[in-house]
């Protein structure tokens, strides 16, 4: 997959003058974005997301044959550009991952045979735009690094990607856990739905829908912090979840466009392309 030439960084605080390295505090880390070019990255981003998906969502992840235990990986990973966020330790030669996003492009999306998002959805109101769009997916955060510097890491970056390869459409899964049996997010879908869905020429079909029909919808539910992100931004809901029983979650599509960006929000996505 083609490789993004320069990281993305987070400024790192200035450093005042030190009287004795000896009783120096060690620099807090920088981040830096930057994509896999490696199967050790590989590596490195399947086990964050096996952490996060399995060991904190309780997901119920398939091995894949090659791909060692303690790892999340399917059958799109050799078709996706991977992203990844270090936080990298000054002075002590090391670096964590800790935070990826994976990007399917159109070109890779007809070499795997679809975009993943068909597995749940179709999504045949999409083809017009279907030339311009990149899915992103398996997005995740290690818990201690959920801070606004890490995802704006990865939304600079992700904004770079694409500006370089003329796509200007960002879909993909959001995933809203169902620990309760379903209830919170049936009653997510009644809440956003109401504001941010998409015109009927948008909108995409759940292959295996939530029975949103069994479940409440008059919870009073926060909006997660990813998808109220999203929303600011100004992306649309492109209709009602897919239930999936492996990650237990309901799923609901979305679309965001550059030229729907907020000004406020613009240069999160595009930076200095903006201009």
């Amino acid at each position: 997959m083609p490789i993004l030439s320069d990281p993305v960084r987070e400024a790192a605080p200035s450093r005042a003058p030190q009287r004795e390295a000896s009783t120096a505090r060690p620099a807090p880390a920088r981040l830096e974005a930057s994509w896999a070019d490696s199967l050790d990255d590989l590596r490195r981003v399947q086990r964050l997301r096996y952490q996060v998906f399995a060991g904190e969502m309780g997901a119920r992840l398939h091995p894949v044959a090659g791909t060692p235990p303690g790892h999340d990986a399917d059958r799109f990973d050799d078709f996706c550009a991977h992203l990844l966020v270090r936080a990298v330790f000054p002075g002590e030669d090391r670096h964590e991952v800790v935070g990826t996003y994976r990007v399917l492009t159109p070109d890779a999306a007809r070499r795997a045979g679809g975009f993943y998002s068909e597995t749940e959805f179709d999504l045949g109101r999409l083809a017009p735009m279907r030339s311009r769009m990149a899915e992103l997916g398996r997005s995740c955060i290690h818990p201690a690094w959920r801070t606004g510097g890490t995802i704006l890491a990865l939304w600079s970056a992700l904004g770079e990607f694409m500006i370089e390869r003329g796509l200007d459409v960002a879909f993909g899964c959001a995933s809203v856990g169902m620990g309760d049996g379903g209830h919170a997010a049936a009653s997510l879908w009644r809440q956003l739905s109401a504001v941010h869905l998409a015109p009927p020429e948008r909108r995409v079909v759940p292959l295996h829908p939530l029975a949103l029909g069994a479940l409440r919808s008059d919870l009073s539910v926060d909006t997660p912090a990813l998808i109220r992100g999203y929303l600011r931004c100004g992306a649309e809901l492109l209709g009602p979840p897919a239930w999936d029983p492996d990650f237990n979650s309901a799923d609901l599509p979305m679309l965001m466009t550059f030229d729907g960006l907020p000004r406020r929000h613009r240069r999160h996505f595009l930076g200095a392309a903006d201009a």
